[in-house]
């Protein structure tokens, strides 16, 4: 029973390995109309924002770890590979962060229209 169980422990863990440094994107924070919203919607709505800025800054950083990790197993690998990884890396990595300006512009853009309606 035991020569059993590793190697099919073995093999589990193996197909498992490659998800196990598997980044999660966050979910996009939750912006209120500011033409609508109530003082308390905005403050949440920050709140909301604020959360998610932090989530996306631990999402690049576990970008960054995961392609460390991938490269130091990539040792031996070929120019063309270690160029195509640094390409698609770059890309994740620009693609979140101008996620991220998208929603502090979205949510600035809250900001005024719920001080142009309060003030």
């Amino acid at each position: 029973m035991k020569t059993l169980l590793i190697p099919t422990a073995l093999v589990l863990s193996l197909a498992v390995a490659p998800f196990a440094m598997a980044c999660d994107y966050p979910a996009r924070a939750k912006i209120v109309s500011g033409a609508t919203a109530t003082k308390d919607e905005m403050v949440a709505s920050q709140k909301s924002v604020k959360a998610y800025m932090a989530a996306m800054d631990e999402y690049l950083t576990c970008l960054d770890e995961e392609e460390k990790t991938a490269r130091a197993e990539l040792a031996e690998a070929d120019a063309q590979t270690l160029k195509e990884r640094d390409e698609m890396h770059t890309k994740k990595h620009n693609a979140a962060v101008e996620e991220m300006e998208i929603v502090a512009a979205e949510f600035n853009e809250q900001v005024r229209a719920y001080k142009a309606q309060n003030n």
